[in-house]
């Protein structure tokens, strides 16, 4: 007689462009953190989030090995690539990936007119007020029109959620991006991505993508190799 080999479910840990935390076995190419969120059985409970900082990291950090849920001290969450993190309203880690959050101040700078660059705990302040309804606890979106729009924004068309690239909206899952489709311009599109973080991509913060979105080739810092759009 033989046996089925024993497999491990999925953590409850991959966060949608939606900023839902769902158990899927999909790793993706950036973690992430909004503190600790989850019981010591390694489930999570009602909250999502105990801190305002949220951040997206590489997967590799000078060789450290971490537990991604260790008691008490935080949550580790994987996005599929920096699009979804953004969307999210993840910004860029201070410390594992210095140049891109540098980068992403200084477009924030640009975007709000401002004569200095922020400090994190400014945009996470208001990057929080934008992200989540204080009531519901849920992703607030906003109708806009697509042609609006910067590239590498995230928006929902028809019921699916898509990364905006060249025009085109690209139909996101957690395995990758699906084949491009070309929409209207004056389309309107349920916006996912915070304004804030609008204004960074219009003012020239490029995010990093996952390969199957084939807009070229770069690194993340020292994780894996994705895309910049």
């Amino acid at each position: 007689m033989t046996t089925e080999p024993r497999t491990t479910p999925p953590l409850q840990n991959r966060v949608m462009p939606t900023g839902e935390i769902v158990a899927h076995p999909s790793r993706g190419t950036l973690m992430g953190n909004r503190g600790c969120v989850h019981h010591p059985d390694r489930t999570l409970g009602t909250s999502r989030w105990r801190t305002k900082m949220w951040i997206s990291c590489v997967l590799v950090w000078r060789d450290v090995r971490r537990d991604v849920m260790p008691p008490g001290r935080w949550t580790a969450l994987f996005f599929l690539d920096e699009a979804t993190a953004l969307a999210a309203g993840h910004r860029p880690c201070g410390y594992c990936r210095r140049a891109d959050h540098t980068m992403f101040g200084e477009c924030w700078r640009v975007a709000q007119g401002l004569a200095v660059r922020p400090r994190a705990f400014e945009m996470d302040i208001e990057l929080h007020a934008e992200r989540v309804d204080r009531r519901t606890r849920r992703q607030v979106t906003r109708p806009a029109r697509l042609g609006a729009l910067p590239d590498g924004v995230m928006v929902r068309h028809d019921g699916t959620e898509a990364l905006l690239a060249g025009g085109r909206l690209l139909p996101w899952s957690f395995a990758g991006y699906g084949a491009a489709a070309a929409v209207s311009p004056d389309t309107t599109v349920e916006l996912l991505t915070p304004p804030k973080i609008v204004g960074v991509l219009a003012a020239g913060y490029r995010p990093m993508t996952h390969p199957s979105a084939g807009l070229g080739t770069s690194s993340l810092a020292v994780g894996p190799e994705n895309s910049r759009l």
